[in-house]
């Protein structure tokens, strides 16, 4: 069974501001597009942490790492950066595959738009967490990234954007590091068919309630520090 996350705090600015920490008890494998601990190997934990929507910290991977230290946390891991509150993070299981996004679509994009130049970034961001109880094969765990990306696009869909995600999406796909490992991740695969569903639900839901609300953790943030 893969942990539920501990919701905790770090102080900055006179704030306290939020984050999701996974602490796994042993390494998983794990694949993943994030700024800290990105590419493909184990890892022994997991942060998601929120940051005001002005975050335009050129060192993010510093940031992350500095995070890190603060919660003690050692060896290899992975750090996410979004600017959606993360207490609002949405949890979806299917078949035994556990899905935690949280989803900001305050700037949506289009990834191939056509006349688009220059870097800008907004820290609204998906970020999306996924657990497969099975050891995956190497190209299976890539596949799988692939597919979870494609079910965030359709659930992005299914909310009436035309958008493909934000500028600074990120994805991690995690699984055991031993066992006997499943050849594929596709969307019609054993493991692939329940995870593009939880994504596809848990992007759909908290998509839904973000463009409602338009909450960031910068709303909460703007009461009087502490």
């Amino acid at each position: 069974m893969f942990a539920e996350p501990s919701l905790t705090h770090r102080k900055e600015d006179g704030h306290e501001v939020p984050l999701l920490l996974w602490r796994f008890p042993e390494p998983v494998l794990a694949a993943s597009s994030a700024v800290l601990g990105g590419g493909a190997g184990l890892r022994g934990w997991l942060i998601n942490a929120s940051v005001p929507m002005s975050y335009a910290r050129p060192d993010p991977e510093a940031h992350l790492t500095a995070l890190a230290a603060g919660l003690n946390l050692t060896g290899p891991g992975i750090g996410l950066l979004t600017g959606v509150d993360v207490h609002d993070v949405v949890a979806a299981v299917e078949d035994g595959v556990h899905v935690y996004a949280t989803v900001g679509l305050g700037a949506p994009i289009r990834a191939a738009e056509p006349g688009v130049t220059g870097h800008g970034h907004h820290p609204g961001t998906v970020n999306i967490v996924v657990w497969v109880p099975q050891r995956l094969a190497d190209g299976a765990l890539i596949n799988a990234v692939v597919t979870a990306t494609e079910a965030k696009t359709q659930a992005l869909s299914d909310l009436g954007l035309t958008a493909t995600g934000t500028a600074t999406d990120a994805v991690a796909v995690l699984c055991p590091a031993t066992g006997e490992p499943a050849p594929y991740g596709g969307p019609r695969s054993h493991w692939g068919t329940p995870l593009a569903r939880a994504v596809r639900d848990a992007v759909h839901d908290g998509g839904a309630v973000n463009l409602a609300t338009g909450r960031s953790w910068s709303d909460r943030a703007a009461g009087p520090p502490r």
